[in-house]
């Protein structure tokens, strides 16, 4: 699935002024039209035309008429399914300034002008590569769960034994479909905007955070499986 895949990768935007707000996204869900808590799962209409459409671009809708919500549109054209950003962690900024899809939105300055565009440097929004530490660190966590966290702030502290290096668990703030294991997290991370049951939030010391160092080029843009 494409939804674990994204997470690490970053969300580069492109200001007016030329510089590069970014950050990493350390949370997703999925969703896909044969399930009811999908939006396209009842019809087709104007408003969700985009996850209607041709994969690698961004769906981005309203909820409750007041937050934007921002999904990548997967799989194939004329079936709905889509990624919900759900939490982005911003080098040298508030822990949970994007833990949410609303704060996310926010942050970025996403509203529903930017749905349909294509998720490509030249468009001005797009996904760019895990950071190469990260990237190292997850290949490396699934083969041997004790690995370290790729920790910028302070010595790298041993994972627990047998944690996940991504949490997969229930989507949230939905009615149906409820039962579902679509949404996943960087364990890591303080940024995830709601933990799985009995799963607490890594100390400060623990914890792994973006480095500002860690800008993607301009060009950089990632690559995702095909299937939903």
């Amino acid at each position: 699935m494409v939804a674990p895949e994204l997470i690490g990768c970053r969300l580069v935007k492109r200001q007016a002024s030329g510089e590069l707000l970014w950050g990493v996204i350390v949370e997703t869900e999925a969703y896909s039209q044969s399930e009811p808590a999908c939006h396209g799962h009842r019809r087709r209409s104007p408003s969700n035309e985009t996850l209607f459409g041709e994969p690698g671009r961004f769906y981005v809708y309203v909820s409750y008429g007041i937050h934007h919500c921002v999904n990548v549109v997967t799989h194939r054209a004329d079936w709905a399914n889509g990624v919900l950003l759900r939490a982005v962690a911003l080098p040298g900024e508030p822990e949970r300034i994007a833990a949410g899809p609303a704060l996310l939105a926010r942050r970025f300055g996403i509203d529903r002008v930017w749905d349909a565009t294509a998720a490509t440097p030249q468009e001005g929004l797009w996904l760019a590569p895990r950071p190469q530490p990260l990237a190292a660190w997850l290949s490396e966590v699934a083969a041997q769960p004790q690995a370290a966290f790729p920790n910028a702030e302070a010595p790298s502290q041993p994972a627990a034994s047998g944690a996940p290096a991504v949490v997969q668990t229930s989507r949230i703030g939905i009615s149906q479909a409820q039962e579902l294991p679509w949404r996943w997290y960087l364990a890591a991370s303080r940024s995830v905007s709601r933990r799985a049951p009995g799963d607490r939030r890594p100390p400060p010391e623990q914890a792994w955070w973006p480095r500002p160092e860690e800008v993607p080029a301009e060009n950089a843009l990632a690559r995702w499986p095909t299937d939903p």
